[in-house]
């Protein structure tokens, strides 16, 4: 009886070795661009979490020997007003690494004048930081510091396509000047621009407040920020989207292949805001998965 225990207690374990995760705190001291304030986090059941003040990075590793060298940091949506955690976060890190991909969801502050200085630039910095914190550590985690990309949903989507457009300047100390480029990314249902026309007026109001400039709203408007050196991008997209327009996906990716960034985009005439039931998650996960391989990222 012990040894049949042992041998279930063995296969349970190898698995959810996959599963496996820590959380660590991103910043090893003080966190860049904070007020003072206490953490007032909340977590719903459903794990959604709102008011995030204190930045963390959640690992997911494949298991022993499984690792490719690929990683992918995951950037959740919500509006810049909550995380959807588990639904864009680490549902998607465990299938990443059943596919031998490292995954490190990024649960980022919220922008808020309260906990901030600047609340425009707090999300970037974390994001600046998760790059760096994963290429400083990819020989620790089985990573290729050559083969770090970045993913996002919804206002994550916008998240992570600032990260790939804004990286030449530093908004975190970086004395070693580790690159803070994504090798790729990887959008679902982005916003892309802050624009009236396109973008998404909650995205806009909780990152820049309501009184913008037209200048900062131009600059973490994504379409306009695209040069030679932006990475590859595969993006997905449904045309009946009634919260994130689809033009954001056409004009960044318009955008992309006038300066020749090699670029998957993927539409599909239903899905909505989220992809809750149509497509399958197999379905959009698998066309990305055929594109790392594509541009030789994964083998």
């Amino acid at each position: 009886m012990i040894r049949l225990f042992c041998l279930y207690a063995i296969t349970l374990l190898a698995a959810t070795a996959c599963f496996a995760q820590q959380e660590i705190q991103l910043y090893s001291g003080p966190i860049p661009n904070a007020k003072e304030t206490p953490d007032e986090e909340i977590r719903r059941a459903d794990y959604v979490a709102s008011k995030v003040s204190r930045p963390t990075l959640s690992v997911f590793l494949p298991p022993n020997g499984k690792a490719n060298g690929t990683a992918v940091i995951i950037c959740p949506g919500g509006g810049y007003g909550v995380l959807v955690m588990k639904r864009e976060g680490h549902d998607v890190a465990e299938a990443f690494t059943k596919m031998g991909i490292s995954a490190f969801v990024l649960k980022y502050r919220l922008p808020s004048d309260k906990t901030m200085i600047d609340k425009s630039i707090g999300p970037l910095q974390d994001a600046q930081q998760a790059i760096k914190t994963v290429r400083q550590r990819a020989a620790a985690w089985k990573v290729d510091p050559q083969k770090i990309g970045i993913m996002g949903f919804s206002a994550g989507g916008h998240l992570a396509a600032t990260a790939g457009t804004h990286f030449a300047k530093s908004l975190i100390d970086n004395p070693a000047n580790t690159s803070l480029r994504p090798d790729f990314m990887i959008l679902v249902y982005p916003v892309i621009s802050l624009s009236e026309r396109m973008g998404h007026s909650a995205t806009r109001t909780n990152l820049l407040g309501t009184a913008a400039s037209p200048e900062l709203i131009k600059q973490y408007s994504n379409e306009a920020q695209v040069t030679t050196n932006t990475p590859p991008t595969f993006l997905t997209h449904a045309g009946d989207d009634t919260v994130v327009p689809i033009a954001n996906s056409l004009v960044f990716y318009e955008a992309l292949h006038k300066q020749g960034i090699p670029a998957d985009l993927h539409l599909y005439s239903k899905g909505e805001h989220g992809y809750l039931k149509t497509p399958a998650f197999e379905e959009w996960f698998g066309r990305c998965l055929h594109w790392l391989r594509q541009i030789e990222i994964t083998p």
